[in-house]
């Protein structure tokens, strides 16, 4: 909002920002206090409305290294119980 500041000369508010991008004012709050990483929709529709391109924004960066495997753990075997048979009662005749 500063360097559109410095660029325009017109200050910009959260507000402002949402009317004139379509994201939402809540949405420009979390993103500027770091609660939540915009998608790159959401950062297109910022930089078009403040007509900045998108790849001054917008930074590849490699994957992170894959993490170690854990070691295994070995299984313990479960006990198995048998099943006591119960009788079914006889029919009376």
């Amino acid at each position: 909002m500063e360097t559109y500041w410095l660029r325009t000369g017109n200050k910009l508010t959260f507000a402002k920002l949402a009317e004139m991008s379509g994201v939402a004012e809540a949405t420009l709050n979390s993103i500027s206090s770091r609660l939540t990483q915009p998608n790159v929709a959401t950062v297109e529709k910022i930089c078009r409305a403040l007509d900045y391109p998108l790849h001054d924004i917008l930074e590849m960066i490699d994957d992170p290294p894959e993490p170690e495997p854990s070691p295994k753990k070995t299984k313990k075997k479960k006990k198995t119980t048998k099943t006591k048979k119960t009788k079914t009662p006889k029919k009376k005749k």
